[in-house]
């Protein structure tokens, strides 16, 4: 009897809040890119990027289904950027999701805009036919001086290209904005072209988390000495130009994450009067907010 666990997984395993319930299956280890100054996900030496052999994860799944039956819903293909493997090898992936696990509705990924628009519509097509149905993009932000200061190796352009080939495709998107990434001198132009891109593409879920520099900061300021974090009222006020500029119609928003102080759930636009309202009263009288203790935000 194989007493070994069906998935072999490499330390730290990250996925998005709202994969909890999902099966983590890992096709990658670490990132693809990997060099963004605020990011420390992937560097450990043991999450040194390399597509992992077809031959394990095709068995992973196999043994997965004799495990677990029709228990399976969810699946989410990890680590950093599955969608950086070739189209016919994630179709394979795909086609034993729906042999071995048949009660999966969705599966998802992380993805890189670089890798994204090495594909085209008609390839993205076909993975959503074959059941790739989220992918969670980091933007970052929307504005190209930020993306060039954090090392993102993305453009305004490669990602926006990359979101409406997604969208076209009919594989929702999930873009992530991260609050207090432009520091003191660039919070303006951050938050304003940050809503230019998100307008621009209209995403299905629009989410925002607050830097979190866990190394104390040492490689983003390499390239960026002279950048000054914003203060909780910053993060705010930032937020509220954020909020105050996007112009949605069905974006499901949240700002839940654990790194932020104020935790925000709403629809775009339907809901946004009333989030700008929380923003506001966060900012004019931050002791009667409710805004989450210092000692409870971290990732």
């Amino acid at each position: 009897m194989d007493h070994d666990p069906p998935i072999r997984y490499v330390e730290p395993v990250y996925r998005p809040p709202s994969e909890a319930e999902s099966l983590i299956l890992p096709v990658t280890d670490g990132c693809s890119w990997n060099q963004c100054t605020f990011c420390e996900m992937y560097r450990a030496p043991q999450k040194r990027f390399r597509a992992r052999d077809a031959a394990e994860v095709l068995e992973s799944i196999r043994r997965v289904g004799e495990d677990e039956g029709d228990r399976v819903r969810r699946v989410f293909l990890a680590d950093g950027d599955a969608l950086v493997l070739p189209t016919r090898r994630l179709l394979a992936y795909l086609e034993a999701i729906r042999t071995h696990l048949p009660s999966v509705h969705r599966v998802s990924s992380y993805c890189l805009a670089r890798n994204l628009n090495k594909k085209s519509v008609s390839e993205l097509k076909e993975l959503c036919d074959a059941g790739l149905k989220l992918a969670y993009l980091g933007a970052e932000s929307g504005d190209a001086t930020v993306l060039a200061r954090v090392n993102k190796g993305e453009s305004v352009e490669s990602t926006r290209n990359a979101l409406n080939k997604l969208g076209q495709a009919g594989i929702r998107r999930s873009v992530m904005i991260i609050n207090g990434l432009g520091g003191e001198s660039l919070s303006a132009q951050h938050a304003d072209n940050s809503a230019r891109l998100i307008n621009a593409t209209a995403p299905e879920y629009l989410s925002t988390l607050v830097l979190t520099l866990n190394d104390g900061g040492a490689r983003f300021r390499a390239t960026w000495p002279d950048w000054q974090p914003l203060s909780q009222s910053g993060l705010f006020r930032e937020m509220e130009g954020f909020l105050s500029a996007l112009d949605l119609r069905r974006t499901l928003f949240r700002s839940d994450h654990a790194s932020n102080w104020l935790v925000l759930k709403g629809t775009l636009g339907a809901d946004k009067a009333r989030l700008l309202a929380q923003v506001r009263a966060a900012i004019e009288r931050p002791e009667a907010a409710a805004l989450r203790a210092a000692g409870m935000r971290g990732l």
